[in-house]
């Protein structure tokens, strides 16, 4: 059984070099939002939710990304609308949002 029943990971990778990355995207920022959303919704901790960054997760052509496992769905987003979209509907009412899935 797992920790969390959900870890959301940010890519917040910054390449060097002008090539395209998530912290293009204000990715940090993002993730940041997302783990204060989710610790003021009582949603953080132990068989809860956590919320981490990652390093590259090699997806940077579709960023900014981010992956939710245990359920290996990865997102896009735009800003923190779209977080809450996924909040609400992929990690508390457990449905995908296809609009942002890639």
């Amino acid at each position: 059984m797992s920790f969390y029943s959900h870890h959301v990971f940010f890519c917040t990778n910054q390449r060097p070099g002008g090539r395209a990355c998530c912290q293009d995207h204000g990715a940090d920022e993002v993730r940041e939002y997302a783990k204060k959303r989710i610790k003021e919704m009582g949603l953080s901790g132990e068989g809860k939710i956590r919320v981490n960054k990652a390093s590259c997760l090699d997806r940077c052509d579709l960023g900014p990304v981010l992956v939710v496992y245990p359920d290996e769905t990865w997102y896009t987003f735009v800003d923190n609308e779209d977080i809450d979209e996924i909040i609400d509907e992929h990690l508390v009412n457990g449905r995908s949002v296809a609009r942002l899935m890639i």
